[in-house]
């Protein structure tokens, strides 16, 4: 299939740099594909608040993504920005915002993310009935699930369609539902209903185990990677942090402590990041630094782009998707 004309724009204009960095990043990713490996991609900050949704989701419905690691906020707000869209306010002049001023959006309800507001009321109230009944049905069944899969029972059993105010064709969340898509949520406590759910553990009205565990995610991630890397799984880190330190430690994992000495590297390794190089920074540290921990090989093809995730990614997909 011939590139369309952002693709076209990339190759012609973005030669040296950053820029050359992301070329290259993306025409790897694309061999990756084409020689049958898998691609794990991790969202770390807060990239479904940023909307990237919109490509993302076509990247899962074309098959460009086998498995997804993310924050506990990156799976929820995806959710949250399909049913509450209308009510986000855009802040653009954010820096300029005195201590009151931002006392003022927090009791207006609405939580800041750099230059956008998410409206905890109208979000919230639109999810949370829904999302407790599911978790009190699963207890009083004796079931047990991980957080992904309680929003995709939420998302699939459309109760929340009265709400949508997007196209849902630009729900990362509903096009990984739609496939069933493996994701791993490492400290999902750490987000707006991981908090919720506790609070019902507090109150005595849900047990704490009906929510599957971050190790039960580390063992599931152990299966997966075992059973799907034999023409290799490539790993996509947008951001730094849990949602991407999490899942590449599985390698290491798998290789020394089960002694299963056969575990393939991750055959591909990108990550964008502003995070500088420093002392003790592991979100800014070299790709090569994670060989010495066996994450990588040699002979990984290994790419960092220090740039605004939120314009590297989607140029990187819309090049993967041929426009």
């Amino acid at each position: 299939m011939s590139k369309g004309a952002i693709s076209q724009f990339i190759e012609k204009y973005y030669l040296h740099f950053n820029s050359a960095a992301l070329v290259d990043a993306a025409k790897d990713y694309e061999k990756q594909l084409q020689g049958g490996s898998k691609m794990l991609v991790s969202l770390a900050g807060a990239m479904s608040t940023a909307e990237l949704g919109k490509i993302f989701a076509e990247m899962i419905r074309k098959d460009k993504v086998h498995i997804i690691s993310c924050t506990g906020a990156n799976l929820e707000e995806d959710v949250m920005n399909l049913v509450a869209h209308s009510h986000y306010k855009r802040v653009p002049n954010y820096r300029d915002l005195t201590p009151k001023e931002e006392w003022d959006l927090m009791e207006s309800g609405l939580n800041r993310v750099t230059d956008t507001c998410i409206p905890e009321e109208e979000a919230f109230r639109r999810i949370q009935h829904h999302i407790v009944k599911i978790w009190k049905d699963a207890e009083a069944k004796g079931e047990r699930y991980f957080p992904h899969e309680f929003l995709y029972k939420l998302l699939l059993s459309g109760a929340l369609e009265e709400h949508y105010e997007i196209d849902l064709k630009d729900s990362w969340m509903y096009a990984a539902a739609e496939k069933n898509l493996p994701i791993v949520v490492p400290g999902w406590e750490d987000s707006t209903l991981g908090n919720i759910f506790a609070s019902y553990v507090l109150k005595g009205e849900l047990k704490a185990s009906t929510m599957k565990s971050g190790i039960e995610y580390m063992t599931f991630l152990a299966d997966w990677y075992t059973d799907n890397s034999k023409e290799g799984i490539g790993f996509f880190q947008i951001g730094g942090g849990i949602a991407g330190d999490f899942p590449i430690c599985v390698v290491p994992m798998l290789y020394q402590d089960l002694e299963r000495t056969d575990t393939p590297f991750w055959s591909y390794f990108c990550q964008i990041s502003d995070s500088t190089t420093s002392y003790g920074s592991y979100s800014g540290a070299v790709p090569n630094e994670k060989i010495t921990w066996g994450k990588l090989d040699i002979d990984t093809p290994k790419h960092i782009i220090e740039s605004d995730a939120t314009i590297v990614a989607p140029l990187i997909f819309a090049y993967l998707l041929d426009m």
